[in-house]
């Protein structure tokens, strides 16, 4: 019997009791049914609270139930898994495995996994794209007890025959919509098919946003899951102040420099293209910033590197592809923003969810053309908030007018009703310092959930 088995076997337990966030705050990760082994290195690690998501789901999920968990990018997803994934893997003496949608992001959560699992000898396997396959292949050779991957590595790994999924007794997806947005449906359904059947595992899945692909697969591959939402789907944080600029495509770089200028913290860039982001790093380059950009174009140790130095300082401002920035967990990043509109509702939450943190302060702005206000509405719509857009100099009232009548559409219909004017209405005026006039804006929103890592 391993070390992790004979650690965590002795005070199996059923029933634990539900807490209230109040109760968690008072007795930490007592009461979850967590062993004393493990409450003794997340207390030594200096977890001491737990997080809105681990609060409602560590107990559930050590008594062996699947898990739906919504929640923002930041909340402390990873320990809300990674703690039952550890103990219900030594209890049952399988192998547990977790699937992500990218490289960094396994890395990180390897990272945490090994910080509360290497006292208790945890073995785990990172099995990502980009790295060596025989490197992989010795680490499933030692026999781990969770495979961390992405979903074309685990596939290449299936079908060279390198490993097996038969004695899986806990499949964890994290950031489940993100990796169906990335096209990675197929090999879901492709994991699943070499899995032992639906009664004989548990299934967690945790989710930002909540799309019907994402209950198409509760409904195919889970046994009654709890649901868990600690916020509703698509909202944001109330510690994140929110601005929309209006500019013209031709004047972004220009604006671009003036925001950094009025920040002087972390900055967190994202583009739409891998192209873009190479360009935007190189100009900021030049104007003396110190800037690097990460995406699917680089190696992995270039993502290595640029990440690394945006945690260390070395880089004060990091510029990212949607793809690229979804293993980013970097804290204290003072300011997110978005060079191009995201091409969907849901990227902006995620993108916008790197401040923030921790229950400290961030910020989030946005460029958008003239003709994209149709886009923010829909952000709009989806985390139920009005943004505060401001019309940056380059762009007249007069276009904006124009632009403002070619864009108006009757507004969407729920159920039979149109939706109300509070929740499309973002585009009204007001004055602003930076121009001689009125410019489009409504009040800035925060919304009300504290951030963690």
């Amino acid at each position: 019997m391993s070390s992790l088995v004979r650690c965590v076997t002795h005070e199996r337990k059923s029933g634990y009791p539900y807490m209230t966030q109040e109760t968690a705050e008072k007795n930490g990760f007592e009461g979850l049914g967590i062993v004393p082994r493990l409450l003794q290195i997340l207390q030594q690690n200096r977890f001491t609270t737990p997080t809105p998501i681990q609060h409602q789901s560590i107990a559930p999920a050590i008594e062996g139930k699947d898990i739906i968990g919504i929640a923002q990018t930041g909340t402390g997803k990873t320990l809300a898994f990674g703690i039952p994934l550890i103990q219900r893997v030594a209890q049952q003496n399988g192998q547990g495995l977790v699937v992500l949608p990218t490289r960094e992001l396994a890395q990180q959560v390897n990272e945490m996994l090994q910080r509360i699992g290497r006292p208790l000898g945890l073995r785990t396997a990172v099995l990502i794209g980009g790295e060596s396959m025989r490197r992989q292949i010795e680490q499933l050779k030692r026999n781990p007890h969770i495979l961390i991957t992405t979903p074309g590595r685990l596939i290449d790994h299936l079908q060279e025959k390198n490993t097996t999924l038969a004695n899986i007794k806990v499949l964890v997806l994290d950031e489940a919509d993100r990796m169906l947005d990335m096209g990675f449906a197929p090999q879901i359904h492709k994991i699943f098919e070499h899995m032992p059947p639906t009664g004989n595992r548990q299934t967690m899945l945790f989710s930002a946003t909540m799309p019907n692909a994402i209950v198409s697969i509760a409904t195919r591959h889970m046994t009654l899951p709890v649901r868990i939402e600690v916020a509703p789907a698509g909202t944001t944080i109330e510690a994140i102040e929110q601005e929309i600029y209006i500019v013209k495509k031709e004047s972004k770089l220009s604006l671009l420099e003036t925001i950094l200028k009025e920040h002087t913290g972390s900055v967190l860039l994202f583009s739409r293209t891998k192209h873009g982001a190479s360009k935007i790093a190189k100009h900021l380059r030049m104007q003396g910033e110190r800037a690097t950009d990460i995406h699917s174009n680089k190696s992995m140790d270039q993502r290595r590197e640029a990440l690394d130095g945006f945690k260390s300082g070395k880089y004060r401002v990091l510029v990212a592809t949607d793809i690229a920035a979804r293993g980013i967990n970097v804290a204290n990043i003072e300011l997110v923003i978005n060079f191009d509109v995201p091409e969907s509702s849901e990227d902006y939450v995620h993108r916008i969810g790197r401040t923030g943190r921790a229950g400290k302060e961030g910020k989030a702005i946005t460029l958008a053309t003239p003709d994209q206000q149709g886009e923010i509405r829909a952000i709009e719509r989806l985390i139920r908030k009005t943004l505060l857009v401001k019309r940056h100099e380059s762009v007249s009232e007069e276009l904006l007018a124009i632009q403002k009548l070619i864009r108006k559409r009757p507004s969407p219909r729920v159920g039979g009703y149109r939706q109300s004017a509070r929740q499309s209405a973002s585009w009204r005026s007001s004055s602003s310092p930076r121009s001689n006039g009125s410019r489009p804006f409504a009040r800035t929103h925060r919304t009300g959930q504290a951030h963690h890592q």
